[in-house]
Parts: C-alpha cells; sequence; structure tokens
C-alpha cells in the first residue's frame, strides 16, 4: 500500500555512487584526496554495497571527472579531481551549516536569457539555480534569500555561466503577501514530504544509538578481552554504516532548501526536526565511524 502524502514513505536507498562521494569528502581529503580500492570495497561492503556495484560506481565517477586512478605504496586506488575537491569543499558549508534567512535581509534575483543555439547551458543554468535552492518568479526569473549571493556568483563564475545572467538586490513590495507568495515559488510541500522521510529512515538509528546501542563504539583504547574488542569493533561499523547512510540522504536536502525565514514557512515545518535528528546523528556517530575507517586503512 503506498504512503499517504501525511505519511510519506523512507527516504530512497542511496546509490552506491552517491555512497563512494560521501566516503570521499568525509574521509579522503585528510589522505590527501586518495583512498585504494582494497579500502572502498571494504568500507561499502559494511553499507551492504558489494564488489561489482562498487567498481562499476568509480568507473562511472571516473568517466565523470570526479576520481582520477593512481598508485599509492604499491596499491590501486583513486583521488579526487581538483574540481571534485572545490565541489566538496564548497558542499561542507551547506551540508554542515545551518544558515536561515531573515525577512529583512531581502532577495537576490537572477535573470537570465539564453539564446536557443545554447539550449544546453540554459539546461544547466536551471540546474544549477535550482540545486542553490532559487525558486521560480517567473520564465528566466529565479529568486533566492539575500543569504545565497555569495554562493550563486561563486557558482556562476566557476561554471562559466556568468555571461548568461544578471543579479540584482531586491526587496518584495507586494501586492500579496510574501508567505502566500513563497508557497508559490517554491514547492515547500513536496520538500517538507523529503524531510519526513528522511526523520522516518533515521529516527528509529537515532533510538537505537540513544538507548544505547553505541556505547561501546564511543569509547578509545585498546583495552579488554578479545570478545570486548570485538564489540567495540563491532559497534564502530554499525555507527559507520549509520552515519554514512544517514550523511548521503542528507546531503542533497540542504541544496533543495531555500533557508527562508521562519515565518515564511509553513506550519509545524518538518526541516528543523530533521536538522535536529541529523546533527545528533553526527554528534554521535563520527567519532567511532572515523575510527572504524582508520582501521579499514590501516588493515
Amino acid at each position: 500500500m503506498s504512503a499517504s502524502p501525511s505519511e510519506p514513505g523512507p527516504s530512497p536507498e542511496p546509490p552506491p555512487r552517491a555512497l563512494i562521494v560521501t566516503l570521499y569528502g568525509l574521509y579522503a581529503r585528510e589522505e590527501e584526496g586518495w583512498l585504494s580500492v582494497g579500502a572502498l570495497i571494504r568500507l561499502l561492503d559494511e553499507v551492504g554495497v558489494d564488489e561489482p556495484a562498487v567498481r562499476s560506481s568509480i568507473s562511472r565517477l571516473k568517466r565523470r571527472g570526479m576520481l582520477e586512478p593512481e598508485r599509492v605504496d604499491g596499491r590501486a586506488g583513486y583521488r579526487l579531481s581538483d574540481r571534485a575537491r572545490q565541489i566538496l569543499d564548497a558542499g561542507d558549508r551547506r551540508i554542515f551549516g545551518r544558515k536561515r534567512a531573515s525577512l529583512g535581509e531581502g532577495w537576490v534575483l537572477a535573470v537570465f536569457s539564453v539564446p536557443e543555439s545554447e539550449r544546453q547551458k540554459r539546461h544547466a543554468l536551471r540546474s544549477r539555480l535550482a540545486w542553490l535552492g532559487f525558486g521560480t518568479v517567473g520564465p528566466g526569473v529565479w529568486i533566492a534569500p539575500g543569504h545565497l549571493e555569495a554562493e550563486t556568483r561563486d557558482m556562476l563564475a566557476s561554471e562559466g555561466l556568468d555571461a548568461y545572467v544578471d543579479l540584482f538586490h531586491a526587496d518584495y513590495l507586494g501586492f500579496r503577501g510574501v508567505e502566500e507568495e513563497a508557497a508559490s515559488w517554491w514547492d515547500l510541500a513536496g520538500l517538507d514530504v523529503l524531510y519526513r522521510q528522511f526523520v522516518g529512515t533515521f529516527q528509529p538509528s537515532l533510538s537505537r544509538w540513544r538507548d544505547g546501542v553505541g556505547q561501546g563504539g564511543e569509547g578509545g583504547g585498546d583495552g579488554g578481552d578479545g570478545a570486548d574488542r570485538a564489540d567495540r569493533e563491532g559497534q564502530e561499523g554499525r555507527a559507520f554504516a549509520d552515519y554514512v547512510q544517514a550523511l548521503t540522504v542528507w546531503r542533497r536536502l540542504p541544496y533543495l532548501d531555500p533557508g527562508l525565514a521562519p515565518e515564511l514557512l509553513p506550519a509545524q515545518w518538518s526541516g528543523t526536526r530533521a536538522a535536529d535528528l541529523f546533527f545528533e546523528l553526527r554528534r554521535r556517530l563520527e567519532g567511532p565511524a572515523h575510527r572504524f575507517v582508520d582501521r579499514v586503512r590501516a588493515g
């Protein structure tokens, strides 16, 4: 039976390619952007991805210019490309931040016109603006809270799209209420469904860790007998799997969310609860997850 709009189903399983990007974002940049193929296969096995799927996804990321093959100390592996590193560095501010607009900061308008002969640029421009959280006022006129201006400028310049766009700082002067307009500029109801899906998928995981499932993985050192050590390492593996899966699903949501002022959001907005959930999972799991990764890389 399909889920009703008020009870959305769980978030879809993230594809292996997205999980690999998460791994590189979390753990490769501290190692000069490199991970061995063996470590990737072992780490993705912990989240239920088999070796053929890992190798296929690596190949696709290589073709897209995200990964570059490189051997280190005789081990085959892949390093982040410069472009991929720039994307991940920029993404940190959005994914791990909780920027929320205020009504007084105004809006940034992106007004563009792309010749029909360059329709691919038009598609790229619309996709990038939507990914930044822009809403649509009308054909060729997109809007976002003022705090996204700098990020928008950086994106347009880095993607070579700045020649097609004029940016304006604007105030809304009427005639309808800005709350009503915001609901037409963005699909806030659809975004709320995605947030509720995130909560429905990962709240059980957080509840398990709150109930003490992860306590063994929170400790440090190598004391205790072999059984205790095995239990601790198992906890760390579960922390890794839970954290990587949650982050992979989470990291697209801040890009779809324009970060509107609270006064413009629907009643009982699920984004706040979803963010609280993610950041508590991060606080609890990133330490033991990192220890698991360190052990795999050293193995």
